[in-house]
């Protein structure tokens, strides 16, 4: 936002105008300025401006320091050792300050009175449309391009007008007191022009639909491609290249075929019939305005004249409620918490205050518990760990079927360490002393039993951890199958 500082400055108008001086120059083919070769642009541009180079030179240097030129420095403007000692700078345009300037200037030059209907671009499209199929069936890449570019120009300027007209028509539909003389002269001019347009309208669309499936049927994504290979948008990749052009197609056929029916050209066509019937409104109101000799300012002068002539402050009370219908501030019956200290028949004006809900005392309803709040579930992380949870117990499940072939003579992996752990948990916490001996016991993981039982010797298991020493245990790791054991 720094580079539209010149629009809010108090030399803006000087800081415009030099920037107009180097909008002029860069149409010429001249990029680098001088503040003389300024001077002298607007010497011959804007003679009112009355500015010198001396005057120039600062504007130069703060419009450098927001961002919107660039300076540089040229030697071969020093006619002596002094002036080359001095350094002369020479300044252009900034990619991003050029962009900040033209934003002004449109903002400076826009005109209400220039918004209409762009009814004339409807043809062009169906015949760049017809082109285009043409063109992809022909396997030219340059023409795909070319004719791309003219359809998202022809189309992207149709929806701005569009834009604007219906933004300036909400205006001049609100403005009912605004010049209705004029309104009436040009109200025949725009009704035509929102009838013509929204009959070509309905004509053209099913035309544009139908040459819009014809190019989809010629191919669709070879035509993305040739787009793509004939873009000469060298900063971006070839994929984004075709990713951008594939968004604008998208845009495109979603404006005339969506099918979803919801597009953009049965939006328009429908907004059109509802900016006629808020025309015709209007001009009803108008012509009986002005047939009766009563508006709004007429109204509203009449009563302030009223306003003026009451005889006393109570009859300008009386008549404000009467014209605007606001009646007297509405009392709250309310009982005071203590029924025996604050008795009710007491009036409010000797009562002390009592603590009242803010919805009661701003809409006069009582408070209400109200619906309950939304509940906000994230289902994107409930499916991220519903995906881990299913992911470990596949992997647990594996790990068990793996450890059912037994423990002898393997080194155990991780998943396989941890479920013979879990098996051993289970085992050990089932052994009950029974005749001063420990009996066999069973540890289950699904589908896969381990069995401890007493023995001479002890076990000896490898895993990827290190050796397990079950002392005086044998282990036995066994799969079960559905109807029997393994």
């Amino acid at each position: 936002m720094r580079l539209l500082s010149f629009a809010t400055a108090e030399k803006r108008l000087d800081y415009l105008r030099v920037l107009r001086a180097f909008d002029h120059a860069r149409s010429g083919y001249v990029v680098l300025l001088h503040a003389g070769d300024v001077a002298g642009i607007l010497a011959r541009t804007e003679p009112d401006a009355a500015l010198v180079a001396a005057d120039i030179g600062p504007l130069l240097e703060q419009l450098h320091a927001w961002g919107v030129l660039e300076r540089s420095y040229d030697g071969s403007r020093a006619a002596t050792l002094a002036e080359y000692r001095n350094r002369h700078y020479v300044y252009q345009f900034g990619q991003v300050g050029y962009h900040a300037y033209r934003a002004v200037e449109d903002v400076v030059a826009a005109r209400v009175d220039d918004a209409a209907l762009s009814r004339l671009a409807l043809p062009d499209l169906l015949a760049d449309l017809a082109g285009l199929a043409a063109a992809n069936r022909a396997g030219d890449a340059d023409r795909v391009h070319r004719t791309l570019r003219r359809l998202e120009s022809a189309l992207d300027d149709m929806a701005t007008r569009a834009a604007h007209f219906y933004l300036s028509l909400g205006d001049l539909v609100r403005t009912t007191d605004a010049t209705p003389a004029s309104f009436l002269a040009h109200k025949d001019a725009l009704l035509a022009h929102m009838r013509e347009f929204s009959s070509d309208l309905a004509r053209y669309a099913p035309k544009l639909a139908a040459a819009i499936t014809a190019v989809e049927e010629s191919g669709t994504e070879a035509m993305l491609d040739r787009a793509a290979d004939s873009d000469e948008r060298v900063f971006l990749s070839r994929d984004d290249r075709r990713a951008d052009r594939a968004a604008r197609w998208a845009g495109l056929v979603h404006w005339f075929s969506a099918e979803d029916g919801t597009a953009e050209v049965d939006r328009l066509r429908e907004g059109t019939t509802i900016a006629i019937a808020a025309v015709l409104s209007l001009l009803r109101r108008v012509t009986e305005s002005r047939r009766t000799g009563v508006s709004r300012e007429s109204q509203l002068r009449h009563l302030a004249g009223w306003f003026a002539a009451a005889p006393t402050e109570d009859a300008a009370h009386a008549l404000f409620d009467a014209t605007f219908g606001l009646g007297r501030p509405r009392h709250l019956s309310m009982a005071h918490p203590d029924a025996e200290v604050i008795p009710d028949h007491r009036s409010w004006w000797d009562a002390p205050p009592v603590e009242i809900a803010r919805t009661l005392a701003e809409t006069g309803r009582a408070p209400a518990a109200g619906a309950p709040a939304r509940v906000h579930r994230n289902d994107a992380g409930l499916r991220r760990l519903r995906d881990r949870q299913l992911d470990a117990q596949r992997r647990r499940s594996e790990a068990a079927a793996a450890l059912g072939a037994g423990v002898d003579g393997r080194v155990l992996g991780p998943e396989e360490t941890d479920v013979l752990l879990s098996l051993l948990d289970a085992a050990l916490g089932a052994r009950v002393p029974v005749s001063g001996r420990i009996a066999a016991t069973t540890g289950t993981e699904g589908a896969t039993f381990l069995t401890l039982a007493p023995h001479e010797r002890s076990t000896v298991v490898r895993t990827h951890r290190g050796v397990l020493h079950l002392d005086k245990l044998a282990v036995t790791v066994a799969r079960r199958e559905r109807g029997g054991a393994r």
